[in-house]
């Protein structure tokens, strides 16, 4: 069932504009979704990195709240809309110059809230963060 959310989706991976913080941030938009996840690939910019060259944690936090976000916008009822109310991060290994394959799937969802998890893959296939969110649930109005 098409939603304001799902809609959204759409016209971020057919090219719409996102909101200017995705442009300043750099985060680009999604790959792919479909009910109960969210996909992306993503490759930071130089200027993006630490001076070692790894990537910046505050930047994957971004990333992950993005990603569950777009999770959540799969599920999300049409007559409400959401906001991130909890988020956790863990880092489990460098993230460097390269692109990240990052998933997010909604794990649960009751009429007040919808809690999500996400991955963040290296080219490898090697596991480099995994983040949780709980989006709790408003009606318009």
């Amino acid at each position: 069932m098409k939603t304001w959310a799902t809609n959204r989706l759409d016209e971020l991976i057919g090219g719409g504009t996102p909101p200017p913080v995705i442009e300043t941030l750099r985060l680009g938009t999604l790959n792919s979704w479909g009910e109960g996840w969210a996909k992306k690939q993503w490759t930071p910019t130089p200027e993006l990195l630490n001076s070692d060259g790894s990537l910046f944690g505050g930047l994957i936090a971004a990333l992950a709240d993005q990603i569950l976000a777009f999770a959540a916008m799969t599920v999300v009822p049409g007559d409400k809309f959401f906001r991130t109310t909890e988020l956790n991060i863990s880092f489990l290994r460098l993230g460097r110059a390269e692109t990240i394959d990052i998933e997010a799937k909604v794990i649960t969802q009751s009429d007040q809230t919808i809690h999500v998890k996400a991955e963040f893959r290296t080219p490898d296939g090697k596991l480099m963060a995994e983040a949780s969110a709980q989006q709790v649930l408003k009606a318009f109005g």
